[in-house]
Formats: C-alpha cells, structure tokens, sequence
C-alpha cells in the first residue's frame, strides 16, 4: 500500500469529517474508510458512466465493467459491479483477504482488458437487455434531453454493435484512471496487501446536460394508467425536505382521500454536483386517470402557493432525521461521501445537515415547489394538459430540408425528402427531421436500410421497399453526409425480416401521440425505452446493500445519488428499441 498527498487533492475538503470518517490516498486514490462490526464492504467508483458516452459507444462504460470482472469468474465472494449516470462502481463485501483479491483484480483487469471476451462481452450485454420489461418512466429522460447525455438512459446500448477492442481499451485507459476514482472501506484501517495500481489521469466533471424541451412546463401523453412528473431542481436540503413533503400530499390526495390511486410517491436523486431530479409517480385504474391527473396538479399547486401545513414539514423532518439514527454512522454515510467526492458536491457532518433539515421552512419548500413545477415535464395518460398551464412537449420539428422527394409506398400522405443537409419525414401531423450536423447516429443494414437518430431524440427510418425511388445512389448521399463516427453498422436481417409495403386502406383516425411516436408509420418520432425493477436481488444484494447504506443519509436526497445510480442500471439503463417499425424490426434488438 501506498499512502501519498496529491496536489489539490480533493481530500481536503473531507477536514470537516475528522472524527466520523477518516481518509488516506492509496496509490494515488483518494480513499474513506470507517469502522464497522462483521464483514468489510469496499466500492471502487469512478467518475465515467452513461451520461458521459455518445449514441454510437452507448454502452462502453458497461462494457469495461463487465470485463474487468470476468476473471473473478465464479468465485464465492458477494461482489458486483454497477454503471450508472455519472459513475460506475465496483463493489464487494467479505473478509480483509477477499476485499484485497477483488480489488486487486479489478485494477489488474482495468490495467489489461481481457479483449478476447470482447464479442462475448457484447452479446451477453444485449441477452441482459433483452432481458428486460418495460414501465412507465422509460420516455421521461429522452423527451429532456435528447439522444445524447442524460438522455441515453432510455436508449439501446449501441456500441455493443460496433465497439472495437481500440475503443474500449482507450475507454478503460482515461476514464478508469487512479486520478479520477475514490475508494471506500467500512474498516478501522486500510487492508495491507492493496495493489491499486492505475494509469494517471484527470478528473472528469460531470456531463453538461443538453435540453429537448423548448419550453417548460411541457407534458406529453404516454401510457394508460400512469402518471409521471421529472423535474430537474438545484441540489439542497430543501429540494429534499420538498420531495418528501410532495410524496406525502400524493399519498394523502390520491390514495387516502380519492381513491385514485394505489402508489403515489415523490423521489429526489442527485444528477451531478448541482442539480438533482425530482421524480413523482402515481397509477391510475383507466376510469379514474383524468382525476388522478386533476388530484396531482391540485396537490402540486397546493404546495405552489406555499399552504403546507406545519405537521406536514415536522413529518418530513423527522423521517429524514431517523436516517442518523444507525449504529457505525460513519461507516453509514462512506457511499454518499464517496459519490459528493468523486462529483465535487459539498460535504457535510451529520451535525451540519441535521441544522439545515431543521432550518427548512414552508417558505422554503414554496419555492422548491415553483422551481420543480416551472421545470417540469408530465407524462399523462390519455389527455391533453393545456388546461394545467402545460405546453405540449414538442412532437414534430420546427422545420425541414429540401431534397428529393420519395412517396411512401403505403400512405399517400406521407413523403421522406433527401436533402444535401438533413433528411426530413412530411407526415399530416408535421414534419420530422434529422440534419447530419446534428444525427447522434444512423444505424446501416447491407439491404441499404439507414435510421437517423438527430441529437434531439427525433428518428427517421429509411426503408428502400417503403418508399419510392430511394436508389442507392440516394443512400450514398446519406452515407457522405452522416459523420463516420455516428455511423453504427449493423447486420445483415433474414430476408423476410425486411419490410414490405402493407396493402393500402383507409387510414384509421390517429391520436395526437400515435402521430408523434410514429410519424406516419413506422418512420420518425421520439424513441420510447423501457425501464424495469430488478427482482433478482439473489445476486444484486451486495449492491443493494451500499445503495440502502447511500440512501438518504447524508444529506437526504444526496445518499439517495447511488440508490438512482444502481435504478439506472436496473431500470433507467435499459434503452427504448424497435418502437418504430416499418412492418418489421429495423433496429438491433
């Protein structure tokens, strides 16, 4: 083991935790440990995850996760690892000897990538995501942030297509580097025996995000039977207190007192150093989702116009204060100092935060409530809501490109013009289009297929046998125009796995969100993902276990940043796929 300063080491700002945890540099990583009875629980996490990748290398960092565990193999140890947003991590619980051979192997694997499990890798990635049910969130991170950043939780990990052993091994080499980790150990010192050795590097700050939605408050129709609303605030005490206050007026509205729903709950989970994402949720049976719909936005201006009762913030107070009361505090709160470090979010002492939950004030929480709901995005089912003061998120393009024209085969009124800057979809709801300069990818099949995935989550398919006259030489001009490092080749399909034009009938009236999710068939619109709660905890429990430890304990809503890290990789993580479909799949599944 090696213990050493680091210049402008970022340990410094742990001063104020003297006495709780206590904190070293092992090889040049910064590292926390506090003591615990039992067993030792020990997280290598490092600053690189979903969020940081584009649409072509979706799935990079999950990649490298997987191979750097593979020759661990089916050893008896309780490990894990687990890729999120914002980070990844690695994580183990067993005796000192144990701890120091998972780590050690980890860093060894990070060191050498065993590329020979590369194509493997790949495979058993898309068998995990196949793997994989749907739920009623999966659309709200696209329809924020577009194809790209945050935004590619709700997408297909496509670099499990394309990746070349050069990439990953480059990944692995500046993103799992010693200078942009932290390690944690619930111990009274740190194991001997460590080799931690990693490359140097730099720290990466957390993505940017990008924005889809041109005015907010918005809302968009999604499914039957679900309500959700995503809200992006600025990270504080009170924007916790305010989701704790906000999931009990739910509760109380739509369940005690209508009767509407059976879940209504709020969530607030960290998004970088800044922001946090207020999540709330309600179901509805059909007949009673317009009033749900109607309790939720008369519970949230309630809370808007500041009349919160006194009970109502004691009750938040208090549950957030329980969460101080466990033994071995300091080893409690190591995942949630760890995560603040690596972000470069604020850390507090217990004694600090339970100062601030106690300043919180209903004047606070009104104005948590009317930056939540100027920000936000709705997801009702089966109805507009303009008359909410919502403006609908948008689902066709402001404008498009001139080109050629090329009527579909199936549907007089719709027409893809390939132009010299974008291609664009003319359908009667409006116009979708994709510029090159702005395609976060175009997937390619050896029949001439192309799908365009602007950087604004809107998608247009180019089937050759739906529309007419769409030669080769036409998708050479896609072919020039798209970057090469958006294109993602995929494989050939079976020929009755091409589409065919359907025969012609009388169109059947279409719903504004039919319009938007399909663009005239099967062509363009915003993508819909999948979101899925994992109940094979028989071999997740290890990661279970830190997230539970995160949650909520050091600063509510902060601890709760592994809690939505390890969901993500549950069920923010899986992508939305083959939702638009030109009579058969034309996206990798």
């Amino acid at each position: 083991m090696t213990t050493h300063d680091t210049s402008a080491t970022a340990l410094d700002a742990l001063g104020v935790l003297d006495g709780i945890v206590r904190h070293t540099t092992v090889h040049g990583i910064p590292t926390l440990y506090a003591p615990r009875p039992g067993e030792i629980t020990a997280g290598l996490a490092f600053r690189v995850g979903h969020a940081d990748e584009t649409l072509p290398t979706a799935g990079i960092t999950h990649l490298v996760e997987h191979l750097a565990l593979y020759r661990l193999g089916l050893s008896d140890l309780h490990y894990n690892g687990a890729t999120a947003d914002t980070y990844t991590l690695f994580h183990v619980t067993g005796d000192e000897d144990e701890v120091v051979t998972y780590l050690n192997s980890v860093c060894a694997a990070l060191r050498d990538l065993p590329m020979d499990r590369l194509e493997t890798e790949k495979e058993i990635l898309r068998t995990e995501a196949g793997s994989r049910g749907q739920g009623p969130m999966s659309q709200m991170p696209l329809w924020r942030y577009g194809a790209q950043g945050y935004g590619l939780s709700s997408y297909d990990e496509l670099g499990t297509r394309s990746l070349t052993a050069d990439q990953v091994r480059h990944w692995a080499e500046t993103r799992f580097t010693r200078d942009n980790a932290v390690l944690f150990l619930t111990a009274d010192r740190v194991p001997d025996g460590l080799d931690l050795t990693l490359p140097a590097g730099r720290r990466f700050p957390s993505p940017a995000p990008s924005s889809a939605l041109p005015v907010t408050p918005a809302y968009l129709r999604g499914e039957d039977g679900h309500l959700v609303f995503t809200s992006v605030v600025r990270r504080s005490t009170a924007a916790a207190v305010f989701a704790e206050v906000l999931g009990r007026a739910l509760f109380q509205d739509l369940r005690q007192k209508g009767g509407y729903s059976y879940s209504a709950e709020a969530d607030y989970s960290s998004r970088d150093a800044d922001f946090a994402t207020l999540t709330a949720y309600a179901d509805a049976l059909p007949q009673k989702q317009d009033a749900a719909v109607g309790g939720f936005v008369d519970a949230f201006a309630r809370l808007r116009a500041g009349r919160i009762e006194q009970a109502e913030l004691d009750s938040a107070r208090g549950k957030l204060l329980k969460r101080y009361d466990v033994p071995d505090l300091g080893a409690a709160l190591l995942p949630s100092y760890a995560l603040s470090l690596l972000t470069g979010h604020r850390i507090l002492t217990p004694e600090q935060h339970r100062d601030e939950i106690g300043a919180v004030g209903i004047d606070d929480l009104r104005e948590v409530a009317r930056e939540a709901w100027d920000g936000g995005l709705l997801q009702v089912p089966a109805r507009d809501a303009e008359w909410a003061g919502l403006t609908p998120a948008p689902r066709f393009s402001p404008s498009g490109v001139s080109g050629t024209l090329h009527p579909s085969l199936e549907d007089d009124d719709v027409t893809l013009i390939i132009g010299e800057t974008g291609v664009t979809l003319s359908t009667p709801g409006g116009l979708v289009t994709v510029r090159y300069d702005a395609c976060a990818a175009m997937t390619t099949r050896p029949d001439g297929a192309r799908c365009l995935t602007g950087l604004d989550g809107f998608r247009i398919s180019v089937e050759p046998t739906l529309f007419g006259d769409v030669t080769a030489e036409r998708i050479a001009v896609l072919d020039r125009a798209v970057p090469a490092a958006a294109v993602v080749p995929l494989p050939a399909r079976p020929a009755e796995e091409i589409p065919q034009p359907r025969e012609r009938t009388a169109p059947a009236p279409r719903t504004p969100a039919e319009s938007r999710q399909t663009g005239g068939r099967g062509a363009a619109g915003r993508v819909t993902g999948h979101f899925v709660f994992v109940t094979a905890l028989a071999t997740l429990w290890p990661v279970l276990l830190v997230t539970l430890l995160v949650n909520g304990i050091h600063e509510p809503g902060i601890g709760i940043a592994a809690l939505a890290g390890f969901a993500l990789e549950f069920w923010l993580l899986y992508a939305a796929r083959n939702l638009y479909r030109t009579g058969q799949p034309t996206t990798p599944q």
